[in-house]
C-alpha cells in the first residue's frame, strides 16, 4: 500500500494523467504460472486482456518486475501487445522531461538490490540507480552479487508462497550483504524483493539497524 501511495503521488506531482483498474484488475498470473496451473493462469491473462481493450489502454505502468516480464514478454502469446514500463522507467523519463522536480537532498547510504525480473531477464539496471543517486541524492553503495550477478530474494518462481528453511534463505543473506557494506537503507523494486527483505530484517534483529524500502518510497521521501 505504501508503494502504490507513493507511486500515485510521484506520478500527479507530475501531471501524469494515469487510472487504475480497481476491481476488475486481475494478478497477471506470473507466479501461478511458474507454479504449474497453465490453465489459470491464460484465464487471468484472458481477463486482463479484455479489461485492458474495453478501457483502450495503451500503455502498462508496473511497480512489480514479475507483471512486467509477464505483460511484457508473456502476454504477446495472446497476440496482443501494449506498451509496458516498469514504474523506474518512467520516473526517470519524466525527470528528463522536466516533468517531475524531486529536490533531492536524501543523503543517506543506500545500496540497491537488482530484481530477477527487472535486471537478468530484462535488462533494467540503470534506471533506478539513476533515480537513487542523479535523482534522490542518496549516496548509493554495491554490495556483492550485483547486476546480473544478483541473488534472488527468494521470491521468484511461486517461491513467495512457500515456507522456506531458515538455512536456504536468499534474503538474509542479501541483508547481512547490505549490512556489510554500511548501508542504512536497503532499496530494491519489487515488491516480493521488499516482503522478503522486510522479514528477514526482523527475523534477525536488525529492524534498528537497516531499513527496507522500494525506490518510488526514496524519491517520494524526497519531494
Amino acid at each position: 500500500r505504501r508503494v502504490a501511495a507513493a507511486t500515485a503521488k510521484l506520478l500527479q506531482r507530475a501531471g501524469v494523467s494515469f487510472g487504475i483498474l480497481g476491481e476488475t484488475e486481475s494478478c497477471c498470473g506470473e507466479s501461478i504460472r511458474k507454479a504449474g496451473d497453465e490453465e489459470v493462469f491464460r484465464k487471468l491473462a484472458r481477463e486482463n486482456i479484455k479489461a485492458f481493450i474495453d478501457r483502450g489502454v495503451k500503455r502498462v505502468v508496473v511497480n512489480s518486475p514479475h507483471c512486467y516480464h509477464t505483460f511484457k514478454n508473456e502476454y504477446p502469446e495472446f497476440m496482443v501487445r501494449f506498451e509496458v514500463m516498469h514504474i523506474s522507467e518512467l520516473l526517470l523519463d519524466l525527470v528528463r522531461q522536466g516533468r517531475l522536480e524531486i529536490p533531492g537532498g536524501y543523503g543517506r547510504r543506500v545500496t540497491y538490490h537488482d530484481p530477477c525480473y527487472l535486471g537478468r531477464h530484462n535488462g533494467v539496471y540503470d534506471a533506478p540507480r539513476l533515480l537513487l543517486t542523479e535523482v534522490a541524492g542518496a549516496e548509493l553503495v554495491e554490495m556483492a552479487d550485483t547486476r546480473v550477478d544478483s541473488l534472488c530474494c527468494g521470491g521468484g518462481g511461486g517461491r513467495i508462497w512457500m515456507d522456506t528453511p531458515k538455512a536456504e534463505r536468499f534474503s538474509e543473506l542479501r541483508v547481512r550483504q547490505a549490512l556489510d557494506v554500511g548501508a542504512e537503507v536497503l532499496v530494491t523494486a519489487c515488491p516480493y524483493c521488499v516482503a522478503n527483505f522486510e522479514d528477514s530484517r526482523l527475523g534477525l534483529g536488525e529492524d534498528a539497524t537497516l531499513e527496507v524500502k522500494d525506490v518510488v518510497e526514496i524519491l517520494a521521501e524526497s519531494l
